[in-house]
């Protein structure tokens, strides 16, 4: 281990404690194990029988030009996976085709309900430079976005949810924890979680946003089977990862791009931040990722291009 990755490991480990405060959980979600989120880990797998794909077909993206989604306002129906064992809602974490060098690189737009005043004062939740980067770079992408992100930035969610080259998907409403513990996060019982993810669809409908797709980010990363269970009625795929990028609080951006640059395999999902106040650097990150990937033959996409491999 190189000493950059030491020190994404060692502000992962710092991001521990200042993610109740930050609202911005990046750690693997864990199944009934009883293995709790980490910052910082890879992702714990989900129930083997919840992986199973829908025969559906997904978008076409290409790395090198905006990504070929349709327009707003006619989004083609995006690919789901079939439900786990008693209906359990299933768990995405990399492609099962393994062999074609694509990639998805997902943000993370992070905001809980009780942040309104800190932005109000001044901080920045958003990363406006950070959804320019990916527009000149041309790298399709999947923003998971909060409700509450949406309503403080709508104008924001708009321009992303009318890009072509973007898909949002649901981050939850108030970015409270589907599981606990999660990072200190306050918990929602489960009436108070499924209506959550409702609250938050509907403030991107508020907010003018038409590339939304049905998948869902488990705040923190963590869930188990009563999560699962709990958004068995929402018909929502949840998405995890299999590459930490460690940005959460980082730093370094060359030690976030290594720490990723090291672990994308063909299929990967990414786990990213869209939020200046916790992940400062990601978007200098990103400017040293894309180009090296794409020197090792990977093609960006997005989530539902995954999904439907």
């Amino acid at each position: 281990m190189t000493n950059s990755v030491r020190k994404v490991a060692a502000a992962a480990a710092t991001a521990v404690l200042g993610a109740a405060l930050a609202g911005c959980g990046g750690g693997a979600g864990a199944p009934d194990a009883g293995r709790e989120a980490r910052m910082g880990t890879p992702a714990a797998s989900a129930p083997a029988s919840a992986s199973a794909p829908a025969s559906a077909s997904a978008p076409a993206a290409d790395s090198g030009s905006p990504a070929a989604s349709p327009q707003a306002g006619a989004p083609a129906k995006p690919p789901t996976m079939a439900p786990g064992p008693n209906g359990l809602t299933p768990v995405f974490e990399r492609a099962k085709q393994q062999t074609d060098k694509t990639v998805a690189l997902t943000f993370d737009a992070d905001m809980t309900s009780d942040q309104g005043p800190r932005a109000a004062d001044g901080e920045h939740f958003d990363n406006p430079a950070l959804i320019s980067t990916l527009r000149t770079l041309k790298v399709p992408s999947t923003i998971f976005m909060t409700g509450r992100w949406a309503e403080e930035y709508p104008d924001q969610a708009k321009s992303i949810g009318t890009d072509p080259n973007f898909e949002i998907a649901n981050h939850s409403y108030s970015h409270h924890a589907f599981k606990s513990p999660c990072y200190g996060l306050p918990a929602l019982d489960a009436a108070a979680a499924r209506a959550d993810v409702d609250r938050a669809f509907a403030a991107f409908r508020q907010a003018g946003a038409v590339n939304t797709v049905p998948y869902f980010r488990f705040p923190g990363g963590c869930y188990d089977d009563q999560a699962l269970r709990v958004l068995s009625t929402a018909k929502v795929t949840a998405v995890q990862w299999d590459v930490v990028s460690g940005d959460a609080f980082a730093k370094d951006p060359g030690a976030v791009a290594e720490q990723v640059l090291s672990g994308v395999k063909p299929g990967s999902v990414v786990v990213m931040h869209c939020t200046r106040s916790a992940a400062p650097v990601t978007e200098e990150a990103v400017q040293r990722i894309v180009p090296e990937l794409r020197k090792r033959g990977y093609r960006f996409v997005k989530v539902s291009e995954l999904i439907g491999k």
